[in-house]
């Protein structure tokens, strides 16, 4: 019986390959989508591991991070931080004491005493921007690159300047190590360095958007195997009849199955390593990924290359559950029972779990929170799918209430007699709907609290050097002076207009202008980039053991709220721009594929003398109403899902959606109702005559 479900699959005439091609894109979207969620968590973490040497010197402040074996030479180091035109330098100072030093990733030896070692992307700046606005800042020649292994991005820009122990021992600061950190910023205890990304937290972001996007894409593959279902259960039924067993029938069914959910995986994985070299450069942390970095581990491997044709199988095994109890299960049909109102209690449990954390708290460690979370959105998903009959059986009663046309009676009594069928080709666009509306609000929200408001040209223009003592705050500390001779000097650069000192300064955090007492100098310019960087390099001879000067700007863009907007905000965009799609693709094959199952009731209405005008109208009702019914639904419960998690998780408040969730909704309803209309035409060439017969 495998062979033979093997032939019907593979050389099943036209109907059969059509129905292979379909199912088979529709696993290969769902399966690349899948590892490149898998991929992405990896990527995410192997990025935020090669941060993990920039904390070596971490442990003079604090508790000292995990390290690698120690050197039996130490080495003087210094990590610190510099900018050029808004992006950030790691510059780290060091000097070996002996042969026997601890050396980072990346490089092979430290620098010798008037050399530099630079990552790929800094060597390129410093050969492209003129000396004066860089590479002054910096002494000593370039004599070697760093290598990927010490670099988390290929846009990182990281300096490693040698000095002699002599030098830099004498620069506060500078501490010696024995060993370089191999824990990652998120890892690090202690007072550690605010570098890198939260690898946790984006972690459960990218749990949450898999499984965002992939229920509809489970939809898509529902919906794609369900094409010719009618004809395929009385293929079957047929089969039965002349004496094939149920085990025989589950087995031909299995085969179908499991070979198109095969090749769709294989070409899944095809596609999602054909597509890495584009996916790698979109920088979802901030920072683009290596390509090496989106990789898939066997466990992975393993859940993806099984999982999907087992579950396949699993599927059409229970779809034609019907012809195997019965050979009669296809031509006896009878009206299904009404759905009943306990479809909505997934929703309740679902929204009640989130619910749940606001009043109790979050879980307190990252996995509780990803199971926390992705369990009660996954709940809520279901039920939507699982509601949807009901609320299209509501939405058919009021229909046939208001019926004052033919095609809307006919329309709401078939969507009355089977609503499941009528909500299956909108059940995707549901989904999406949901999805969009909670990625928006969680985004939306965040912005709000901590995106912080547009620049001004004032703040753009400003560079302001931090004038405080460093280490910690000490009241009765002189105030640093700044030489006449500095001044001059800065307001001989071309493009400087002020240079002025005060005690407090205008901040902003979480979209809010705070007045803190502050220690600093302030050197307004014309706003050039050029002017900024002289400026920079200025201050940095002048004040070597002071932060980096940098403009409010640069200062609000580089804190890691703005930061984790930002990538929040691809991530948003990603599911945006991916379920509705997909939806379309769900909504177009579920109308077509009902007007292939119910081609002969349509003909019998045709001969008995309904204009296809009106059969046109009864198939885009019994498509509207669904949608428009369930649209509602799900907007309204990806909000409340929305509110629910940020206060749980980010104590906020949900914040009213821009005008642009608006218009991709209404876009997005559009677009529907224009792939219902596309369908219409098709009515005319499955209505003939020779569709009504008894087959």
């Amino acid at each position: 019986m495998i062979a033979f479900g093997l032939r019907l699959t593979l050389r099943g005439g036209r109907e059969a390959a059509a129905r292979l091609v379909v199912i088979v894109a529709a696993v290969a979207l769902g399966v690349g989508l899948l590892l490149t969620a898998l991929a992405g968590i990896n990527a995410v973490n192997s990025q935020n591991a090669r941060y993990a040497w920039f904390e070596t010197d971490a442990g003079a402040h604090g508790r000292v991070p995990a390290a690698s074996p120690a050197a039996h030479d130490p080495a003087w180091w210094l990590l610190r931080a510099d900018m050029f035109q808004g992006k950030v330098i790691g510059r780290v100072e060091v000097a070996p004491t002996g042969p026997d030093e601890p050396v980072p990733p990346g490089v092979t030896q430290l620098p010798e005493p008037g050399e530099y070692y630079a990552s790929p992307a800094m060597a390129k700046l410093l050969r492209s921007v003129p000396r004066t606005q860089l590479a002054d800042r910096y002494p000593g020649r370039l004599a070697g690159t760093i290598g990927p292994a010490g670099l988390p991005s290929p846009d990182t820009l990281a300096i490693l300047i040698g000095y002699s122990p002599q030098q830099l021992s004498k620069v506060p600061g500078a501490t010696e190590v024995n060993s370089i950190s191999t824990t990652t910023p998120n890892q690090c205890s202690g007072d550690c360095y605010f570098i890198g990304i939260d690898a946790q937290g984006m972690d459960l972001v990218l749990s949450v958007v898999a499984a965002a996007l992939l229920f509809p894409v489970l939809i898509f593959i529902g919906t794609a195997t369900r094409l010719s279902a009618a004809r395929r259960e009385q293929r079957f039924a047929a089969m039965r009849l002349v004496g094939a067993t149920p085990r025989q029938i589950s087995v031909i069914s299995t085969v179908e199955s499991a070979v198109a959910a095969a090749l769709g995986t294989a070409l899944g994985f095809g596609v999602f390593y054909a597509l890495r070299p584009a996916l790698a450069p979109i920088p979802f942390t901030g920072h683009p990924f290596y390509v090496h970095d989106l990789a898939l581990n066997l466990p992975d491997v393993l859940l993806v290359a099984l999982g999907v044709p087992v579950a396949a199988a699993v599927a059409a095994r229970l779809a034609l559950r019907r012809v195997t109890i019965s050979p009669l299960g296809v031509t006896r049909r009878v009206t299904p029972p009404a759905p009943r109102a306990w479809r909505l209690l997934p929703i309740a449990a679902g929204l009640g779990e989130l619910g749940w954390f606001v009043l109790a708290g979050r879980p307190a460690t990252t996995t509780g929170q990803i199971w926390a979370y992705l369990t009660g959105i996954l709940v809520t998903m279901f039920g939507l799918v699982l509601a949807g009959p009901w609320l299209t059986m509501i939405g058919s009663r009021l229909l046939v209430r208001r019926a004052s046309r033919p095609a809307t009676l006919i329309a709401g009594r078939r969507l009355a007699d089977n609503p499941s069928a009528g909500f299956r080709a909108v059940s995707g666009l549901a989904l999406a709907l949901f999805v969009t509306s909670i990625a928006v609000g969680i985004l939306t929200t965040i912005k709000a609290y901590d995106g912080g408001g547009q620049a001004t040209a004032d703040e753009r223009a400003t560079v302001v050097q931090d004038l405080g003592h460093p280490g910690p705050p000490d009241p009765s500390a002189p105030p640093v002076t700044v030489p006449a001779s500095l001044r001059a000097t800065l307001l001989a650069i071309p493009g400087v207009k002020t240079v002025t000192r005060s005690d407090r300064r205008e901040v902003t955090n979480k979209g809010r202008r705070f007045t803190v007492d502050d220690q600093n100098l302030s050197i307004r310019t014309s706003g050039s980039q050029s002017a900024i960087e002289l400026v920079r390099g200025a201050l940095e001879r002048a004040f070597p053991d002071a932060p980096v000067a940098m403009t409010e700007a640069e200062f609000d863009a580089q804190n890691q709220s703005a930061q984790r907007t930002a990538g929040y905000e691809r991530l948003a965009d990603v599911v945006v721009l991916t379920s509705l799609p997909i939806a379309g693709c769900t909504l177009a094959i579920g109308v077509a594929t009902g007007l292939n199952d119910r081609k002969r009731p349509f003909s019998l209405l045709r001969l008995a003398g309904a204009p296809l005008a009106t059969l046109r109208r009864v198939v885009a009702l019994e498509s509207t109403v669904p949608l428009l019914a369930t649209a509602v639904v799900s907007v309204g419960t990806g909000f409340l899902a929305a509110y629910l998690f940020l206060r749980s998780q980010l104590d906020e408040t949900l914040q009213a959606p821009g005008l642009s969730y608006y218009a991709v909704v209404a876009a997005g309803l559009v677009a529907s109702l224009a792939i219902i209309a596309s369908m219409l035409p098709v009515l005319s060439r499955i209505t003939g005559p020779e569709a009504a017969r008894n087959e």
